[in-house]
């Protein structure tokens, strides 16, 4: 499946493209009642990622000072690749 241009703002993305796109960086779906969660492991850090209606939450696990979690909200109207820079590079 290829997904649309890299700069294009991901309110443009159909839901499939963005989770083809997660499944690309190795997140995985939650499969319990909660389809919107998604979850990344990475060597130094690991998040949660929630698609919610306006805008895309990611939690960082145990990954600020003494160990608690961070959070970060992005709206949807930031290009994919702005998103991948931020999210991606870890907390």
């Amino acid at each position: 499946m290829a997904l649309p241009s890299a700069t294009t703002p991901l309110y443009n993305y159909p839901l499939p493209d963005i989770e083809a796109w997660l499944r690309q960086y190795g997140c995985t779906q939650d499969s319990s009642d909660t389809l919107h969660c998604w979850h990344i492991v990475r060597p130094r850090w690991e998040a949660e990622i929630l698609l919610e209606t306006d805008c895309i939450v990611v939690r960082y696990i145990s990954a600020g000072p003494a160990e608690k979690d961070i959070q970060r909200v992005f709206k949807y109207s930031l290009s994919r690749q702005d998103l991948e820079e931020a999210i991606f590079s870890g907390p």
